[in-house]
């Protein structure tokens, strides 16, 4: 679990250190005006009114403040409409990484960020799976939610 925390640090530092219009394409963000509670509050409502169910939210800054880590409040946000991702892990297993959508969540200083993988880059990923429709309108959808937690 410790060689999981330090793969999981390093990773988020080598992002921090590549030039945002490297990953710009390849993530969405929004930098929210709201404190962490109110953000993940209005997170979990938007990603309940665009029609998906919260499958769970994973603390992260325990792990990382154990381990010695000065953190803010960090958190994962599964979610996902519960039929749709188990007919899509069922015909493509390659995917099970990716499933459910995953929204990341914290809290820097009286801003709350909010990153996701872009779901577009999933058909650059899996070309043959012939997704190309499935993915852009996750990417409409979680463009939606992060929109309006952002107009809150």
């Amino acid at each position: 679990m410790r060689g999981l925390r330090h793969t999981l640090l390093c990773l988020v530092l080598l992002f921090l250190t590549l030039p945002l219009s490297a990953i710009a394409d390849d993530l969405i963000m929004r930098r929210i005006g709201m404190t962490f509670p109110e953000t993940m509050s209005a997170l979990q409502s938007s990603i309940v009114e665009e029609g998906f169910k919260v499958s769970r939210v994973q603390r992260v800054d325990i792990g990382l403040t154990s381990s010695g880590y000065n953190t803010a409040e960090y958190r994962i946000v599964f979610f996902m409409r519960e039929d749709v991702v188990h007919d899509i892990v069922k015909q493509h297993p390659e995917l099970i990484p990716f499933l459910p959508l995953k929204i990341t969540i914290f809290a820097e200083r009286s801003d709350t960020i909010l990153v996701t993988l872009n779901p577009i880059k999933l058909d650059e990923f899996f070309p043959d799976l012939k997704m190309s429709k499935t993915f852009a309108q996750w990417n409409v959808e979680v463009n939606r939610i992060l929109d309006r937690v952002q107009s809150e």
